[in-house]
């Protein structure tokens, strides 16, 4: 957990994918409370206002101030939507946190025409979209940072087949150093995260059949898969992410910052 700081005091941070959709920590709602104890005024996003209200509630429970919106981050009206929502609440926008990501696990071959677009518009145009909306308001300000959620899937093959996920994912990483290169001179800066394997409530929904195996084996393979023994935590993402954000990494740009527990430095699948 992250102990309130003020290294993003008076920070209006926007956390696209700011929600959990299942019970506990999942890594958007992490850093949309993360942020909120680093001082932030936070504006969680999801597609279900519900799960971004969760969030929001959290924050303003431990003396933060926090807004849930609903948004459909594939959709260029509600992302111009909810962006004019925030900047009338909060006048302006420091932080853009894109958490948005889904796939298709399986044979490459099942993966259809539809899906592909499906997971390209989440993974890729929702990007460019909550980018190009947030970009004004930064250049106005000659600050801002635009982070974005990735994974160690976009580096390499991790023992199962996830092809769009990977290769959408492999993209977003090149979207943040293009971005970070092109902004640069307006004071902004553009960093990815990419994720390792993580301990979260949302892989017991996603990928326990993806393994073919019990919840229990698949906990043991995963973490058997890691180097250091164990899979990490959403809260390994955003004490990273809060980092990022902040003055304190206001050297680091169009680059990415793995956590993976030296998986990526290993063959183990």
């Amino acid at each position: 957990m992250i102990e309130k700081n003020n290294d993003l005091k008076d920070r209006t941070c926007v956390v696209m994918g700011g929600g959990s959709v299942t019970p506990g920590w999942g890594i958007g709602k992490a850093i949309s409370v993360a942020y909120g104890r680093a001082g932030g005024k936070v504006a969680v996003c999801d597609r279900v206002l519900s799960a971004a209200e969760e969030a929001a509630e959290i924050i303003r429970s431990e003396g933060g101030e926090a807004e849930a919106f609903e948004v459909d981050a594939s959709d260029e009206k509600s992302i111009a939507q909810v962006v004019s929502a925030i900047r009338a609440r909060y006048n302006t926008i420091d932080v853009l946190h894109n958490n948005i990501g889904i796939g298709k696990a399986g044979d490459s071959s099942q993966t259809t025409g539809d899906d592909w677009r499906r997971i390209s518009d989440a993974n890729l145009l929702s990007l460019h979209l909550a980018t190009q909306a947030v970009i004004p308001v930064m250049k106005e300000n000659h600050r801002g940072v635009i982070l974005t959620t990735s994974s160690v899937g976009s580096l390499r093959y991790l023992g199962f087949p996830h092809l769009a996920y990977n290769v959408t994912k492999a993209a977003a990483n090149h979207f943040s150093r293009l971005v970070a290169a092109e902004y640069a001179e307006f004071g902004i800066r553009a960093n990815t995260i990419v994720v390792g394997l993580m301990d979260t409530p949302r892989i017991r929904v996603t990928l326990q059949r993806t393994y073919g195996a019990s919840e229990e084996d698949m906990l043991a393979r995963r973490n058997k898969q890691v180097p250091v023994g164990f899979m990490g935590d959403a809260w390994d993402v955003a004490h990273a992410a809060v980092f990022l954000a902040s003055d304190k990494a206001r050297y680091i740009s169009g680059t990415e910052l793995v956590i993976d527990g030296a998986l990526t430095a290993t063959t183990r699948t």
